[in-house]
């Protein structure tokens, strides 16, 4: 009777200890794809960042074309590189996108930029970047979720807390950043 007692609980030990690896392995599982998830939106980001000076230099070869919405453009990129955490980044990325649809949709009163073949290419490449960057962002988000839901949910909590792990913030866009963008158009006078 004593064999079968502990047979059965070296049996229950064994795999109690195999359900913690399991635990175990899940949350570093979903704390790799948060860093996963940042470093696909980090290329993308970077994708992004390479190609704004040429359209600045486009724009800027047009004398007329609004040099301030050029210079937030170039603040915010600075802004992002500066950026130590996510949340900075998110939000000087945040900047970027709302500064790219001001170049953008100003373009739109400059018939010349506007029919410009390069600006035309750079418009298309940063327009499919900024897709990619929501895809990724998305994926990023569902990562976080993932991972804060499994750090809170039991048994995981348990495991979660005695790992240290804490919660992480998702990509958000800043309130200020949701506000459309101002653009201030000089048109030429007749």
């Amino acid at each position: 009777m004593n064999f079968i007692i502990i047979g059965l609980s070296a049996f229950l030990f064994i795999v109690f200890i195999g359900y913690l690896f399991t635990i175990y392995n899940g949350l570093i599982a979903v704390r790799e794809n948060i860093k996963k998830a940042w470093a696909n939106i980090d290329v993308i980001l970077k994708q992004r960042h390479d190609e704004l000076p040429k359209v600045i230099s486009v724009c800027q070869s047009y004398a007329e074309f609004e040099q301030g919405i050029l210079t937030k453009v170039m603040r915010a990129r600075e802004k992002y590189f500066a950026g130590n955490s996510v949340m900075e980044k998110a939000q000087a990325s945040g900047e970027i996108s709302a500064a790219l649809k001001g170049i953008f949709a100003l373009a739109e009163n400059y018939p010349n930029l506007k029919t410009n073949e390069t600006f035309q290419t750079l418009q298309e490449r940063i327009s499919h970047l900024e897709e990619s960057l929501a895809d990724r962002r998305e994926f990023y988000n569902d990562s976080v979720n993932n991972y804060n839901i499994r750090i809170q949910s039991l048994p995981d909590a348990i495991l979660a807390s005695l790992m240290r792990l804490k919660q992480e913030q998702m990509f958000a866009v800043a309130d200020e950043d949701m506000i459309d963008v101002d653009i201030n158009i000089k048109l030429p006078e007749n």
